[in-house]
C-alpha cells in the first residue's frame, strides 16, 4: 500500500512539474510580451507627447508672429530688457518708464508691430477694445459712399493715383479697392462696438488684428477719410465758405501738402509703406474719429513736449485713448491697470 501511494505522489509530483513546465513558457512569454508592449507604448506616448510639443510651440510662434498686438507685459521689465547697458540713452529711456510707472500710474505695456502702421494699429486697436462708436459726423453720413462722392460728385479724378501702402497699387480699380476697404471698416467697427462683453471685445479684437489683408483694409479706410476731410476743407478755404479748424490750415500751408492732391502723393500713399503719420497728421487723425490722443513721447522726458494732446483742442465728451512713443515712429499701447 505504502509503495502505491509514493508512485501515485511520485506521479501527481512529475505532473505538477510537466505542468509548471509549460504554464513557465507561457508565463515568459507573456511577461516578455507585456514588457514589450509597455515599452512601445512608453516610446509611442513620448513620440506624441513630443509631436504635441512641437506643435503647441509652433501654434503660439504663428499666433504671436501674426498678432498685430501683442498681450499686456510688465513696463519695468520690458524696459529693462529694451534699454540695458549705461549708455546716456538707455539711462534716459529707463527714467522716463520709471517716471511713467510712479508718476502716471502705467504699470503694463502692450507692444505693438513696428511698421509703418503702427500709429494707426494703436489708436485703431484701443478704439475697438474699448468700444468707442462711431464719430458723430460718421452717424449722419453713409462712409461707404465717400469714395463715389469724391470721384464722381467732386471730380477728383486723381484720385486713381491713391496708393495702398505697401501694395502701392494704383490704377482704374482704385474706386472699388476704395469700397472695399470702407466697406471692412464699417463691418468690423460697428459689430465690435455693439459687443458689451469686455472680454468677447478683447478675443474679436485679437482675431481681427491676426488677419494682415483686414488690417490693411482698415488703416487705408481711414486714410482716405482723411484724404476726404482735406479735399472738402480745402474746398471750403477755396470758395470762402464756413470757416474750416485751424488744423486744416496748418496742413494746408506745408509746400508738400498745399492742395489734396500734394497731400495725397507726398503724405498719405508713403503711409504704411516707408513713413507713419507725422505730427499734424496725428492731429487730423484725433480730430476725424473724435478721440483725444494722449501721448507719451519718452525721448522728450523731462520736456514740456513730453506729454501731448492730439488735438490739443477737444470736447469734453470724446474719449480718451493713449500711445507711448520712444521715437514717433513706432507707437505701444500703455495701460494703467
Amino acid at each position: 500500500g505504502r509503495h502505491e501511494v509514493r508512485s501515485w505522489t511520485a506521479a501527481i509530483k512529475q505532473s505538477l512539474c510537466l505542468m509548471w513546465q509549460k504554464v513557465k513558457v507561457q508565463l515568459m512569454l507573456s511577461m516578455s510580451f507585456l514588457v514589450a508592449v509597455c515599452w512601445y507604448c512608453r516610446r509611442l506616448y513620448c513620440l506624441l507627447a513630443q509631436l504635441l510639443k512641437r506643435w503647441s510651440i509652433y501654434l503660439q510662434r504663428k499666433l504671436i508672429r501674426n498678432l498685430s498686438v501683442l498681450t499686456e507685459v510688465d513696463l519695468l521689465g520690458y524696459s529693462a530688457r529694451e534699454w540695458k547697458g549705461e549708455t546716456k540713452q538707455a539711462k534716459h529711456m529707463r527714467e522716463a518708464y520709471e517716471d511713467l510707472f510712479w508718476s502716471y500710474h502705467i504699470k503694463y505695456l502692450r507692444q505693438v508691430r513696428r511698421d509703418n502702421y503702427s500709429v494707426l494699429r494703436a489708436v485703431l486697436f484701443q478704439i475697438f477694445s474699448h468700444g468707442i462708436p462711431f464719430p458723430s459726423w460718421m452717424k449722419e453720413r453713409d462712409i461707404l459712399k465717400l469714395p463715389e462722392k469724391l470721384l464722381y460728385s467732386q471730380g477728383c479724378n486723381w484720385i486713381q493715383q491713391y496708393s495702398f501702402g505697401p501694395e502701392s497699387y494704383t490704377g482704374p480699380n482704385v474706386f472699388g479697392k476704395l469700397r472695399k476697404c470702407m466697406e471692412t471698416l464699417k463691418a468690423n467697427w460697428t459689430e465690435i462696438s455693439a459687443t458689451k462683453d469686455h472680454d468677447e471685445r478683447g478675443n474679436m479684437c485679437n482675431t481681427l488684428f491676426s488677419d494682415e489683408s483686414k488690417e490693411h483694409k482698415l488703416y487705408e479706410a481711414i486714410k482716405f477719410i482723411m484724404l476726404y476731410e482735406v479735399v472738402e476743407a480745402y474746398e471750403q478755404i477755396k470758395n470762402r465758405e464756413e470757416p474750416v479748424h485751424n488744423l486744416f490750415n496748418i496742413l494746408l500751408a506745408r509746400d508738400s501738402s498745399s492742395d489734396p492732391l500734394s497731400f495725397m502723393m507726398n503724405h498719405l500713399n508713403s503711409i504704411g509703406d516707408s513713413i507713419c503719420l507725422d505730427q499734424v497728421e496725428l492731429f487730423l487723425l484725433g480730430y476725424l474719429l473724435e478721440v483725444k490722443i494722449r501721448v507719451y513721447r519718452l525721448h522728450r522726458f523731462n520736456t514740456e513736449e513730453f506729454q501731448v494732446n492730439y488735438p490739443d483742442e477737444y470736447r469734453r465728451e470724446w474719449n480718451e485713448i493713449s500711445l507711448l512713443t520712444e521715437d514717433d515712429r513706432y507707437y505701444h499701447i500703455p495701460l494703467c491697470r
